[in-house]
């Protein structure tokens, strides 16, 4: 899906009843927005990433609200027409519904982002059915998810064991029982993630879940081949850290010879 009209989460839901697939793409300031939007993604997510691609942190744990803020903002000055997306962080809506609109509110009003995105299934499915009653747009996340890695100690595949794959099934009818407009599913068996699309109402977002998802999202650093390494299921498209690091060194050795005049 490319168009110069304003993404909507209706848009997303018509482009799932079509069979169009649409593409989403994390960014994290304005000019990662327009380069986006210009190569034609619909969808921009300020993911809470952003704490280990850019603020040097190990996890996304420690990434707090006003972080987001700040790149969400800037994500939203840069786009035109894409829908974006702002990751609430860790601690700021798990503790009720209450807290997660709060959270909310003030990211929308402080932003102008179009939906928040939230871990969690059944366990946040509250939360979403609060959100949604009172207007907010609401992703959901379930699979691999980031912000529990002190639980499971690992960023592997989640939906391999029979228990496993029947909670993740239960936690994808529940956050589409409660009014998510829209669920991603990180790092889980691409059989079980066919199973959640048929299964669910609302357009899913694979990463790691196979092609069968009704979009794919990729981390801007691992698609352009920024990251240092990049997880299995994320491939990179380019490979920019080398151009980057090639550049800076030709500057450098310039500068140093004496041969760089301006």
């Amino acid at each position: 899906m490319s168009t110069n009209k304003p993404v909507t989460a209706a848009t997303l839901m018509r482009a799932r009843q079509q069979g169009e697939k649409t593409v989403w793409l994390t960014a994290y300031d304005a000019t990662s927005a327009q380069l986006a939007e210009a190569a034609g993604v619909d969808v921009l997510l300020v993911g809470d990433s952003l704490g280990m691609v850019l603020l040097g942190f190990d996890s996304t744990i420690p990434v707090t609200l006003e972080h987001m803020i700040h790149h969400t903002a800037a994500v939203v000055r840069g786009r035109k027409h894409a829908w974006v997306v702002c990751d609430l962080p860790f601690g700021t809506y798990q503790a009720s519904p209450e807290q997660a609109f709060t959270s909310s509110v003030r990211v929308l009003q402080e932003t102008g982002c179009d939906a928040v995105k939230i871990e969690g299934g059944v366990a946040m499915a509250e939360s979403i059915r609060f959100l949604a009653q009172r207007g907010i747009a609401v992703v959901a996340h379930i699979g691999l998810t980031p912000q529990s890695v002190k639980k499971f100690g690992s960023y592997g595949k989640r939906g391999k064991r029979n228990d496993e794959k029947t909670q993740l099934l239960r936690d994808a009818q529940a956050v589409d029982d409660a009014g998510a407009v829209a669920l991603v599913l990180e790092n889980i068996p691409t059989e079980l993630a066919t199973e959640i699309t048929a299964a669910v109402n609302i357009p899913t977002v694979g990463i790691g879940a196979g092609s069968d998802c009704d979009a794919q999202v990729l981390v801007w650093h691992d698609l352009l081949g920024i990251s240092e390494s990049n997880p299995p299921f994320a491939p990179a498209y380019a490979d920019v850290r080398k151009t980057m690091n090639t550049a800076i060194a030709r500057w450098v050795a310039d500068v140093k010879q004496g041969v760089f005049s301006i």
